[in-house]
């Protein structure tokens, strides 16, 4: 059980770097250093005051990069793979005690997929956000893309099935979405 809950809890935080690479690398770090959960080894490093200050300024400067209209579009060429990579990372410092090659499988198809699927919904939004309004109401997607990053964090860490639900419940959604806005044949 403690497994599958620690798959869950990975899982959740790596949707959350599909919204912002940093932002739950930042709760892991702040969530160690509190003692709220404990990374596997050798991740032991996510609670140290360098991970902690690091991450915090890493966070920083992403949320307001992605406040500039310009520039927001751009980092999404570079936050794709590495929110891929980041869900990786996170989901491997919370699974342990199973084999090393089932846990980065989990790690790899789970956290980075689920990182790449939500980073890949951000883009999309910003993409039409941009093309309809020339990147006025971007602000509006960032905001929502951070606050999406940190309550997706917390929850994982607090309620991972809640969290795991309804992230499900969201790509649902988006499938649903997308099969409408699509046209007949695409």
């Amino acid at each position: 059980m403690e497994t599958a809950l620690a798959v869950l809890v990975g899982v959740g935080l790596s949707a959350a770097c599909g919204f912002r690479v940093f932002v739950p690398l930042l709760v892991i770090s702040i969530g160690a250093m509190t003692g709220h959960i404990n990374p596997v080894e050798p991740f032991g490093w996510l609670g140290s005051w360098y991970a902690l200050i690091s991450f915090a300024v890493a966070t920083v400067i992403e949320v307001v990069a992605f406040y500039i209209p310009w520039l927001d579009n751009l980092l999404d060429t570079i936050a794709t793979p590495t929110a891929v990579v980041a869900g990786t990372i996170v989901s491997a410092s919370m699974i342990g005690d199973i084999s090393p090659y089932l846990k980065w499988s989990l790690a790899v198809i789970a956290g980075g997929g689920a990182a790449g699927l939500v980073q890949g919904g951000t883009v999309l939004v910003r993409g039409a956000s941009t093309a309809l309004t020339g990147g006025l109401t971007n602000f509006v997607v960032s905001t929502a893309e951070l606050i999406g990053s940190i309550v997706t964090s917390i929850l994982a860490i607090v309620l991972p099935v809640v969290c795991i639900m309804l992230l499900l419940i969201g790509l649902l959604l988006a499938l649903k979405m997308r099969k409408k806005l699509l046209p007949k044949g695409g």
